[in-house]
């Protein structure tokens, strides 16, 4: 397998308002959010990054997605720097965050038009696609009715649809089952097992031990902004399980600044 995307040194700071200093109890003007984070993922697995809430998965992600540039380092996605040529990624990537939020008064129908028109995609084979994957999620039932009125299960459904009206080979997804409830977390992970059989390559965050061991053919533990393990699930579970792991690693690396 070849490497499809390279993090090296991947580095994000953010300042703090007086008014998020006093919700985070602390007097430190500057977070680290990502802290030297550095990774490589192969066509055609799927990558998990694992850490609790706030360890920096969300923003590592967004960085990858250029939907926020680092400080320091790069990430080389499919040949394209996502410091260098943040269109070129975009072109090559889909991204699913939790933090996406789908105009109340549309439709998923004119929804995923267009976004396929922003991505120039053939209005037949737009179409074509949107058939396939509205009768796969059961979102054709809903096509004409508006976001507002849809279930939660529904939006995150339809939002993945829109997250991959291009056929990317690359799909970035942040916490993908968050929220949603069991039947609908089942067709989310099946549905992600069903693209790596098509050889596509996906990164997801997740703190879900299981979905991890279910999906992913390498992993990589980040605490307080920091990769602190990096390998494949074969070996990181080798000697203990990956919760046991996860907890060995935390008790050792909490407590900084992330």
């Amino acid at each position: 397998m070849s490497v499809i995307l390279k993090a090296e040194g991947l580095s994000k700071t953010f300042k703090l308002s007086a008014k998020q200093q006093k919700l985070q109890k602390t007097k430190k003007k500057v977070i680290t959010a990502v802290d030297n984070v550095s990774f490589e993922a192969y066509e055609g697995e799927i990558y998990g990054l694992l850490g609790p809430n706030g360890a920096g998965k969300t923003t590592t992600l967004r960085i990858l997605a250029t939907i926020i540039k680092a400080d320091k380092g790069d990430a080389v996605v499919d040949g394209s720097s996502v410091r260098e040529e943040p269109d070129a990624v975009r072109s090559k990537i889909g991204f699913l965050t939790s933090e996406l939020k789908l105009e109340d008064f549309f439709t998923p129908n004119y929804l995923f038009d267009f976004f396929s028109k922003i991505h120039h995609i053939d209005p037949a084979v737009s179409e074509s696609r949107k058939r396939i994957l509205f009768e796969k999620f059961g979102i054709d039932k809903f096509a004409e009715v508006k976001v507002a009125n849809l279930s939660t299960g529904m939006k995150q459904k339809t939002s993945l649809v829109i997250s991959i009206v291009h056929d990317p080979n690359i799909i970035i997804f942040d916490e993908p089952t968050n929220g949603l409830d069991v039947i609908t977390a089942k067709v989310v992970t099946d549905f992600l097992l069903e693209l790596k059989a098509q050889g596509k390559t996906i990164i997801l965050s997740t703190h879900i031990f299981n979905l991890v061991e279910k999906l992913c053919d390498r992993a990589g533990v980040i605490i307080d902004g920091k990769m602190v393990a990096c390998d494949t699930l074969e070996n990181l579970t080798a000697e203990k399980s990956l919760e046991d792991l996860f907890f060995d690693l935390y008790s050792k690396n909490a407590g900084g600044e992330g």
